[in-house]
């Protein structure tokens, strides 16, 4: 993107650098003052082995041409140690969130139950992203050299919402993230991951 979670990280201390596979947003977000921004397909990364200790990819590999290759790369570019933390659709959330094609045309906002269907059919509905079960997001990275330290589902923060009817937005907060600490959690929004 723009380089949001570069420019907060780098005002945290930590030495960041950007990637998204547009040139525009690259170049936008240098031209807001961000540095270390580059342009690049996730699934043949910049960067040597061992490069960084940590990659973070919120909601991206659902856009990548190849998740597999996707996965591998970020891996490549870990120190021993170093961690991926990973932000993905849930393909048991109720609703598909990317929007959808009907009939040749694209209709943008949360669609209910196209997740659901067999792959065959939602990806008709949804050729322009994936949405991973549990299972399927964790064979994504698969490796002697990889493990699995955390592995749970997390609920929207209707940032919308919030700040249209702060009241409403805050209840359905509240309610959602306490789904989290129960077996509803399975149906949340994403996937979220930390591999070593």
């Amino acid at each position: 993107g723009f380089g949001m979670y570069v420019r907060h990280l780098a005002e945290l201390g930590y030495h960041t650098v950007g990637l998204d596979i547009e040139f525009e947003r690259v170049r936008e977000g240098t031209q807001a003052g961000v540095e270390q921004l580059h342009a690049a397909a996730g699934e043949a990364l910049p960067y040597p082995d061992g490069a960084f200790d940590a990659v973070l990819s919120h909601e991206v590999i659902e856009h990548v041409n190849d998740d597999r290759l996707a996965a591998r790369e970020m891996l490549r570019v870990l120190r021993p140690g170093g961690r991926v933390i990973l932000f993905c659709p849930n393909r048991l959330y109720p609703f598909e969130t990317h929007g959808h094609y009907w009939r040749g045309q694209y209709h943008f906002g949360n669609t209910p139950l196209i997740n659901y269907l067999p792959d065959p059919l939602r990806n008709k509905f949804a050729p322009h992203v994936r949405a991973y079960t549990g299972r399927g997001i964790r064979r994504l990275f698969e490796s002697p050299a990889a493990r699995v330290v955390t592995h749970t589902q997390i609920y929207p923060g209707y940032d919308n919402i919030v700040a249209r009817r702060p009241g409403l937005g805050k209840i359905l907060r509240a309610l959602t993230y306490s789904f989290e600490r129960t077996p509803l959690r399975l149906l949340g929004l994403s996937h979220f991951l930390v591999i070593e």
